[in-house]
Parts: structure tokens; C-alpha cells; sequence
């Protein structure tokens, strides 16, 4: 009687897989499902728009040229300017300008501003290294824009 309760229990109950077999099979899915979302992942990074967002190394215009921090960059530009070159250049405006995003910020900004006493103003081309969270400013260069 056992054999005929073992025979019917053989007969009835599903053979067991060895577990290796079951490791093998879900590493395959594993790797599979991994390399579709590595697809995915890629596919999103290539058609993403941050590159055209935050273009690190590349100048991009300046929106708005009366922008507080535009004007400050400017005011300190001519500031550092007028002591270095012991000038008496007068901030008046800022034309236009461009940034670059590199360890900090370069701004490249044509400026208005008077020399002195004189009627008429100038335009000058200033370059100013910008680090806002070290309240750190350089100024590059400011020249006259001849012409």
C-alpha cells in the first residue's frame, strides 16, 4: 500500500526544477530587462533638450540686459576697471551680453558708460569670471569697442 501512495504521489506531483536552472533563467531575464532600460535611459538622454538648457562651455545671449545680477556684474566691471586703470569710467547701461557656464559663470557684456565728463558715452566690451557662492568676481578685461 505505501508504493501504491508513493506511485500516486509521484504521478500527481510536478517534478521540481533544479534550482541552477531557475538562477540561469532569471539572470537571463535580468540582463534582458537591464539592457532594454539602458535603452530607454539612452534613447531619453539623446532626444533630452538639456544640452540645449544648460550648455556648459557654449555662450549663450543674455535675455535681459537690465537683469539685476547683469547690471551688477556690469557696475562691478567698470568699478574694478576705473581702479586698476585709475579711469573715471560712469556705468550707464548695459547693450548686451552673453554667458558662458564653466566653473562659475563668464559674462561677456557690452556696457554703455561715460568717460569722465564726457557728452557722450562709450561702449565697452567687459569679461567678468563670476563664482556667486563664493562672492567671488574677476575682471578679465574692459576695453573700448572702437568703431
Amino acid at each position: 500500500m505505501q508504493r501504491a501512495t508513493r506511485a500516486i504521489n509521484a504521478a500527481t506531483t510536478p517534478p521540481q526544477t533544479p534550482p541552477s536552472i531557475h538562477l540561469i533563467t532569471s539572470s537571463k531575464n535580468m540582463a534582458h530587462k537591464l539592457r532594454s532600460l539602458l535603452c530607454v535611459f539612452l534613447a531619453i538622454l539623446v532626444a533630452s533638450p538639456l544640452n540645449e538648457a544648460f550648455p556648459v562651455g557654449g555662450w549663450k545671449p543674455i535675455d535681459n540686459p537690465k537683469d539685476p545680477k547683469v547690471v551688477e556684474i556690469a557696475n562691478f566691471a567698470v568699478t574694478e576697471h576705473n581702479k586698476e586703470a585709475r579711469t573715471a569710467l560712469a556705468f550707464e547701461s548695459v547693450v548686451k551680453g552673453e554667458t558662458q557656464v564653466v566653473a562659475g559663470t563668464n559674462y561677456r557684456l557690452v556696457i554703455a558708460a561715460k568717460d569722465g565728463s564726457a557728452a557722450d558715452s562709450k561702449q565697452y566690451r567687459a569679461l567678468v569670471w563670476d563664482k556667486p557662492w563664493l562672492k567671488f568676481h574677476i575682471l578679465l578685461s574692459l576695453e573700448e569697442i572702437k568703431g
